[in-house]
């Protein structure tokens, strides 16, 4: 049994416009672009503390949550093996400024003995040049003295939350181990994926704004980095700062995020004048003869209009009011009875 085809070629009637049908003059009309997307906020980055030296975690003074101001203490590292280095680097440092001093008395008497004849202007530079090496192992011993105390003090690297803390008070910890992560208070950022055309037309710099889900003032933002590569899902990341320093938003907060992309010009329809039929796009324009097809491509959309990329013209009437209805019309002769 052969079933009914439907003809490939488009056979639309032409036919006088009706009072009932609302037309629309197409015009050429400059648009503001806005590209909307779902954004989540996150850390571009995570400090984490380590321990400089085996040691055992003690005088811990902050919790999950806890926000901390650059270079508070945050707990201290103690035991044999800290002590030992301790120990050691002052001893170095003891033994530095012991030999700066010998150094200094030696170019006192070698100026003396210059001054009765005594010695020579070699020997007097010698013992300067002993001096400034002395100076120099000392201001070495001293750094180093002073990075082994920096080691048994845990300092916040900047102001931030505690995320996690690794390591329980009292308990031994290795050197290298993470003892807690900071996430720093400038260092939250936006983060969402964009499709297709509006991947395209986002750049680095254009202002926006960000609306949480969970409800709140909107939040300016503006586009740092569109990401070349793509997502497996096809789509672009973008990342977005906010524009100004205390923006209140938090780590995993989710909303709707707006980019203003700028304007574009071109002839302006109501989008619900356009028909999609066979992969392509069409409007019914109507002329003098009646109501026709006419194919076009859609370009960027803003609110309820859609401008016309190319196949329609400035002033060219088109049909609003059930424009499918009237693109469809007839279509039952476009059938061919059964076999």
């Amino acid at each position: 049994m052969a079933v009914g085809a439907l003809v490939a070629a488009l056979t639309f009637a032409a036919r006088p416009a009706g009072a009932e049908d609302a037309l629309w003059v197409a015009k050429a009309q400059t648009i503001a672009m806005r590209v909307t997307a779902y954004g989540d906020v996150e850390p571009r980055s995570v400090l984490r503390l380590r321990a400089g030296v085996d040691g055992m975690l003690r005088d811990v003074s902050v919790q999950p949550g806890d926000d901390v101001a650059a270079g508070a203490v945050l707990g201290r590292l103690a035991g044999p093996p800290i002590d030992a280095l301790l120990g050691a680097r002052r001893a170095a440092l003891a033994a530095a400024e012991a030999t700066v001093k010998g150094a200094q008395q030696e170019l006192a008497i070698e100026r003396q003995k210059l001054a009765a004849r005594l010695s020579t202007r070699g020997a007097v530079d010698k013992a300067e040049a002993a001096v400034s090496n002395a100076r120099a192992n000392r201001d070495s011993a001293r750094a180093e003295l002073s990075a082994a105390e920096d080691m048994a003090v845990l300092h916040a690297p900047q102001a931030g939350r505690v995320l996690t803390l690794n390591a329980a008070a009292g308990e031994h910890v290795a050197v290298g181990e993470t003892l807690l992560t900071l996430l720093s208070a400038k260092d939250l950022w936006l983060r969402a994926t964009l499709y297709g055309a509006d991947a395209n037309i986002v750049r680095a710099g254009m202002p926006g704004q960000f609306v949480p889900a969970s409800g709140g003032a909107a939040i300016p933002v503006k586009v740092r980095a569109v990401v070349g590569a793509l997502d497996r899902d096809g789509g672009r990341t973008v990342n977005l700062t906010a524009a100004n320093d205390a923006p209140g938003w938090l780590d995993g907060e989710a909303g709707t995020v707006t980019v203003d992309a700028g304007t574009v010009s071109g002839v302006a329809v109501p989008t619900r004048a356009l028909i999609l039929d066979r992969a392509h796009w069409w409007v019914v324009v109507h002329t003098a003869k009646g109501d026709k097809p006419q194919m076009v491509t859609p370009g960027p959309r803003s609110g309820a209009l859609t401008l016309i990329e190319s196949g329609l013209a400035p002033g060219t009437a088109v049909v609003v009011a059930n424009a499918y209805l009237e693109f469809h019309r007839g279509i039952s002769e476009r059938y061919q009875p059964p076999d």
